[in-house]
């Protein structure tokens, strides 16, 4: 398999920098962006497989940013991330087209794990489409 594409999305700097540097221990090719906006701004340029997306965010939230993602690129998965231990945003997220969804903190392989499985889906969902 191809080097893994991951664009993170969350408000807080330091954990961007923290999650960055793991998953590119990982040989997981990582981007990240401070928002909403700024994620589709990113997706719109350069080919991504797999977003993780924080679910509170100032301004565009992560359910709203994610509606656009399903809309605009059908082919990119996403793992949602909440940090308030409420489950209900991650189903939330599941029932507009989510991947899936950790609770933060998280195990990085267990995230690993999880972002290897969408990016062979959305691989898949391209195969697909490219043989229609």
């Amino acid at each position: 398999m191809d080097r893994v594409r991951v664009l993170v999305v969350d408000d807080e700097a330091d954990f961007l920098k923290l999650i960055k540097r793991r998953l590119e221990k990982r040989n997981v090719e990582v981007s990240v962006a401070p928002g909403g906006r700024e994620a589709l701004d990113h997706l719109a340029g350069q080919p991504t497989d797999v977003v993780i997306l924080d679910v509170r965010m100032p301004g565009m939230s992560g359910i709203d940013t994610l509606k656009e993602i399903r809309k605009r690129y059908r082919e990119t998965e996403v793992i949602m991330l909440t940090g308030h231990g409420s489950v209900q945003s991650g189903i939330e997220g599941i029932s507009h087209g989510a991947y899936d969804y950790m609770l933060k903190p998280f195990n990085i392989d267990d995230l690993l794990e999880r972002i290897r499985a969408a990016c062979e889906r959305a691989r898949l969902k391209k195969a697909e489409r490219e043989r229609a």
